[in-house]
This record gives C-alpha cells, sequence and structure tokens, in this order.
C-alpha cells in the first residue's frame, strides 16, 4: 500500500471507525453508512480527492447482511492516488446519505444505483422536491 494512502486510511480508522482491504493493488475502504459524507468531505477537502469517478453497487445476494455495498471510487489527480470508499447495506434498510453535496456528480449516479438496487440516498435533491 502506498504510504500516503496508508495514512489516509490510519486516518479514517481513527475518526470513522473504518476498516481496510486490499485486493490485487486496490484498497477498500469500508465505513458505516453514518459516516460516508464525513468521510468523503474529508478526502476531498484535506487531501485533494477532487474526483468522484466511480458512484455504483454490488449486490450480494443471496446475502442479506450486508446486501448490498455502495461503492465510491474517489481520483487525486494532483497526487496520482485513488481510493475505494464502500459502505455495506443490509437488506432491511436500503438507505445512504445522498453526497451531492460533496460531490455534484453523484446527483445522477445515485439516481442510477437507486433505479438499478433501490438503494434511496436520502437527502437527494430530486427526493427532497417531492
Amino acid at each position: 500500500m502506498d504510504n500516503t494512502i496508508e495514512k489516509i486510511v490510519k486516518v479514517l480508522q481513527e475518526n470513522a471507525a473504518a476498516t481496510f482491504e486490499e485486493f490485487r493493488g486496490e484498497v477498500h475502504v469500508f465505513v458505516h453508512v453514518d459516516q460516508i459524507v464525513d468521510s468523503l468531505t474529508f478526502l476531498r477537502d484535506e487531501h485533494a480527492f477532487s474526483l468522484l469517478s466511480v458512484l455504483t453497487a454490488v449486490d450480494y445476494w443471496p446475502q442479506e447482511n450486508p446486501r448490498f455495498h455502495v461503492i465510491y471510487q474517489l481520483t487525486s489527480l494532483t497526487q496520482k492516488l485513488s481510493l475505494q470508499l464502500r459502505v455495506p447495506v443490509d437488506a432491511g434498510q436500503l438507505k445512504v446519505p445522498t453526497a451531492t453535496g460533496v460531490f455534484e456528480v453523484a446527483d445522477w449516479r445515485e439516481r442510477e444505483v437507486y433505479d438499478m438496487f433501490g438503494i434511496e440516498f436520502v437527502g437527494h435533491p430530486i427526493r427532497a422536491a417531492f
């Protein structure tokens, strides 16, 4: 693991009770649903992860807990680093806070995840309008 990524992961572990795994040279950081907005904001503001390049989900059916992982792939263009945050979501609780306040591009990607997986993004601008 890159030294810079290692330091970032340690801060996420301390501040957000994150866990991580490394797979084929990629670091996957797992954060609790309540910590996702703060973690994304921290990475954007403190470590120049200015690009949300992917926001998607994975369905682990028939597993129920967690049934899904919501995946946020972040890129720091200035540091040439990439980091993936994952939020485990149980089958009975398909709600995640919206990331649109941190990354505007999350708007359409969250809509797509909702349409494909049924995961609701609480506070999403289109949802708030109804």
